[in-house]
């Protein structure tokens, strides 16, 4: 049974939720507030039913700030899609967006630009200096489970919202979608950076889930620099970033940032830690299996 529980949690739970997301949005975008917390009750207990990592379902000191990122990162995203009509009414060219296509059909295509946007600009945080001490505060994890995707500097959550959004205004996406997008994105971060155990076969080549993602938390300074796909792994492929190994499993004092040790674990701390003048320790060696 668990074998099983593992194969198909992910896809029924990434197509359940979206597709319940759609199936409500016909009925008040509002109804995916309520949905979204069933997401997050579901997340956690299939955390306690089948974790990947037993430690990380216990809190370690981290539950208070998780919480607090949480709150304010998806205040920002409620604050951006009050702005959406008066925003797509200035930059939108007008008769562009699909708008006779079938909502779950204009939400596959809000998520393929999206997912594009967003991609890319994670992929230039590990890049350009300034981004990255945006970025860390998001690196800094030592536990992965569903709430850490939720866990970003505002300010990096801001530029890498308008990466994926900027493209969709301009093409005149609608409120309704974007609602959808908004929630789809936060499904996915939850799958994303879920402890469960998940076994999603050949699926790991196409979504970026947990298996893949953990690889991208890892402490070993450029080994680190792969899967930095949102929703699917094609931009990894196309910029050679995709890794996958079965010869390492990625568990406790893998995660992190080596050369931060004491990168701060206070809420107000890190919103301030890329103001911070830092000293960087020496990078911990990466293990002989993950080495390319």
């Amino acid at each position: 049974m668990k074998r099983i529980f593992a194969g198909v949690y992910a896809p029924l739970f990434w197509a359940g939720f979206i597709g319940a997301g759609v199936w409500l949005s016909d009925v008040s975008t509002l109804a995916l507030l309520p949905l979204f917390g069933l997401a997050l009750a579901v997340s956690f207990a299939a955390e306690w039913a089948l974790p990947y990592e037993v430690c990380w379902n216990r809190a370690a000191g981290d539950r208070r700030r998780d919480i607090l990122h949480a709150l304010v990162n998806e205040a920002l995203s409620a604050l951006g899609l009050l702005a959406l009509p008066g925003l797509v009414a200035l930059l939108a060219i007008d008769g562009v967006w699909p708008k006779g296509w079938p909502l779950w059909l204009q939400l596959g295509l809000a998520i393929l630009i999206a997912d594009a946007g967003i991609s890319l600009m994670h992929y230039a945080s590990h890049r350009v200096s300034w981004l990255w001490r945006l970025h860390a505060v998001h690196h800094s994890v030592e536990r992965l489970y569903g709430f850490n995707g939720l866990m970003k500097h505002p300010l990096h959550q801001l530029l890498e919202a308008s990466a994926g959004l900027l493209p969709l205004l301009v093409l005149g996406i609608p409120s309704p979608v974007a609602a959808l997008l908004a929630f789809a994105i936060a499904i996915q971060l939850l799958l994303q950076h879920s402890n469960v155990d998940m076994r999603p076969g050949y699926l790991r080549w196409i979504f970026a889930w947990a298996p893949l993602h953990r690889f991208h938390h890892m402490k070993y300074g450029r080994a680190g620099d792969v899967n930095f796909g949102l929703f699917f792994t094609l931009w990894d492929w196309l910029l050679g970033t995709a890794f996958y190994t079965e010869n390492y499993r990625i568990g406790p004092g893998d995660l992190g940032i080596g050369s931060r040790a004491d990168f701060p674990r206070d809420y107000v701390a890190q919103l301030l830690d890329p103001l911070a003048t830092v000293t960087l320790n020496r990078e911990p060696p990466v293990p002989a299996a993950l080495r390319r």
